[in-house]
């Protein structure tokens, strides 16, 4: 089924800033490409971002934005869905934005289980602010910041979304455009907090320092790093280095969401507490 999908983009604002052959492009196209999918409300529908490369996509998407400061864009938009659980609140987030200076908000959101879908745009690096290390920078690879290779370990997002509470957690890949909108949809439709990391090629800053600059070959690394849990289980311990799982990793519906748990206290306050 074909999507008119300018409807859902600011045409004055672009063509896009973004890099030639960054992934971003693609993810925020899934990300459309999902929301039509599942027929969300464009009015009905917030879409919230931080600062970096991935945060500019609010600008482009033709719905009620907001471009917020770094690190925080997981902590507006709880404001958001507290005040008007209604709204379908959607996050777009970079690997330094949400995994560094907005850590602990990813984690407290997970905790608390609010009805947020957060979209991780991991290119390993920040892409936007001259390319220094991430914490999703894998060990031994270069950033401005660690010429002669990093040496802090990386997390693994997913399964710290999992460990701090999360209750959908998904990954894909600009590669696997089909899957990463299926991941979305999913994410979308789950009453809960929903965390889908996306990771995506950074050719200039990242790319150009690992001697991998060009986007075919980067993107068709994302093609054999990231493989389905079947074939994930299959391979030795020596095989497993550097690749991970796809698809869905974790899904738990059983958890109350947050907003639903608050208009109980809500509920329970006008009438006159419960001793």
């Amino acid at each position: 089924m074909s999507v008119n999908m300018m409807k859902y983009f600011r045409e004055d604002k672009l063509p896009h800033i973004w890099c030639a052959g960054c992934g971003h492009g693609t993810v925020m196209g899934a990300l459309v490409r999902a929301i039509d999918q599942v027929g969300l409300d464009q009015d009905k529908t917030v879409i919230v971002s931080g600062i970096g490369c991935s945060s500019r996509a609010t600008g482009y998407m033709n719905f009620d934005t907001l471009h917020t400061t770094h690190g925080r864009a997981i902590a507006f938009a709880t404001g958001i869905k507290m005040a008007n659980p209604e709204l379908n609140v959607i996050v777009v987030t970079g690997d330094g934005d949400g995994a560094a200076i907005g850590g602990n908000h990813l984690i407290h959101a997970c905790r608390r289980n609010i009805d947020l879908t957060v979209i991780m745009f991991n290119n390993n690096i920040y892409g936007m602010t001259s390319g220094q290390y991430s914490p999703l920078t894998p060990v031994g690879k270069k950033a401005t910041t660690a010429p002669y290779g990093n040496i802090d370990p990386e997390f693994d997002i997913c399964k710290l979304a999992i460990g701090a509470g999360a209750t959908y957690v998904a990954r894909g890949t600009a590669y696997h455009v089909k899957l990463l909108i299926d991941l979305i949809v999913k994410g979308i439709d789950h009453k809960g907090f929903s965390f889908i990391e996306s990771l995506t090629q950074c050719p200039t800053n990242y790319g150009r320092r690992n001697k991998i600059a060009d986007p075919v070959e980067m993107m068709k690394l994302q093609k054999d790093l990231v493989v389905n849990e079947k074939v994930y289980n299959n391979l030795s311990e020596e095989e497993r280095i550097g690749k991970f799982v796809g698809g869905v990793l974790h899904h738990l519906s059983d958890r109350m969401e947050y907003t639903e748990a608050y208009k109980r206290v809500i509920h329970d306050a006008q009438k006159g507490g419960q001793k």
